[in-house]
């Protein structure tokens, strides 16, 4: 379900009636995720575990497409889905839900949904997946003739690159105007070589952990790493786990760090996609770097405290909540509250109580 705040919108005062309706298009796999928490420890060979905990809900491209969505930004997602029980209840948690456009995704008949599995323990996870490539569009239709090659404009688009392989759409949402924001995995060739992540030269912002820019750069410090990307992107932004994240713009010669929030982290699942679209959000609304990754890291310690990556992933109710409940505090460090003080202009006062419970735990129950 939404968790959006009605009337809050990041972008207001930016629109204007020429721009696109489409303020992100993103496209990828969606999985169900099945999610176990409450495990004391990893499962053991031979026995049977118990959780205290369980959820469902849609995963993989769709953790991202909810965050945004939940931020407030019109989110357009290009996505196959399965001729399944399983398929049908991603279509309706994502399009009823929370309002993500589905023109551009399509439903593939005798094709089964894939299916994730994640037991979350000791802070960590360990995931158990399961699923087919999707052949593509059969019938004809918008959704057809466009999937994927021909976006829709949009103010932005987000990319996982893949060493060794180009998405020709990725380019042609940079050619239509779209700033293209990238992520990447982790390279299982072992060569980590920036020249072959050939769409990164169409990328506005290039979003890697500390050891995938370590790895990329040949360097042997975060910081460093995110210098020396920031001569092949303009923006490069590299997530320091638990010491937060740091981003150089190279097109103004800024460079921002802002420290993690400490939390008690439920399941971990999704969280990183949830920074991206609060930096996404952010970038979007024309923010000074610092409160781009301010807001992101906040979004992403917001999501870990829940379980489920599109279940925990935060929208503006939740932030408000949590703005107004940090201020009364009364061992607050000053200078950390004014890091966040950007909030106080863009959010209105609270409707419910720190803390909210959000995540619909489960599958299949009927009005």
């Amino acid at each position: 379900m939404s968790t959006g705040m009605p009337g809050i919108d990041p972008l207001d005062g930016l629109r204007a009636p020429q721009d696109p309706d489409c303020d992100v298009f993103l496209t990828g796999t969606v999985f169900l995720d099945i999610i176990f928490t409450g495990l004391d420890s990893a499962p053991v060979r031979g026995t049977e575990s118990w959780a205290r905990g369980m959820g469902s809900s849609p995963g993989g491209v769709a953790n991202m497409a909810t965050a945004l969505a939940r931020l407030g930004l019109h989110t357009s997602l290009a996505a196959a889905f399965g001729d399944d029980h399983y398929g049908e209840y991603c279509w309706d948690a994502l399009e009823q839900g929370e309002g993500i456009d589905l023109s551009m995704s399509h439903t593939v008949r005798g094709w089964h949904s894939p299916v994730t599995v994640s037991m979350a323990y000791e802070g960590e996870r360990t995931m158990v997946s399961h699923g087919h490539e999707a052949p593509p569009p059969a019938e004809p239709g918008p959704a057809a003739a466009a999937f994927p090659q021909c976006p829709p404009r949009a103010r932005a688009a987000i990319a996982s690159l893949v060493p060794g392989r180009s998405e020709p759409w990725v380019a042609s949402a940079a050619r239509s105007g779209a700033m293209v924001f990238a992520d990447v995995g982790w390279d299982e060739t072992g060569r980590w070589d920036l020249a072959g992540l050939t769409d990164l030269a169409h990328c506005r912002a290039f979003l890697p952990n500390a050891q995938e820019a370590m790895r990329y750069t040949r360097t042997d410090c975060p910081r460093a790493a995110a210098h020396a990307l920031a001569e092949h992107v303009p923006l490069a932004v590299v997530t320091l786990g638990a010491e937060g994240a740091y981003a150089v713009d190279s097109s103004t010669g800024t460079a921002a760090e802002v420290p993690a929030i400490a939390v008690e982290a439920l399941d971990p699942t999704g969280a990183g996609d949830v920074f991206v679209a609060g930096f996404v959000t952010g970038t979007l609304a024309n923010w000074p770097l610092a409160d781009r990754l301010a807001l992101a890291g906040l979004t992403a310690a917001l999501s870990v405290q829940e379980f489920g990556g599109s279940l925990s992933a935060p929208g503006w109710a939740e932030i408000a909540a949590w703005w107004q409940q940090v201020r009364t505090c009364a061992d607050q460090d000053p200078a950390a509250l004014r890091r966040y003080a950007f909030l106080q202009d863009l959010l209105p006062a609270a409707a419910r109580h720190w803390p909210l419970r959000r995540a619909v735990p489960t599958i299949g129950f009927r009005p």
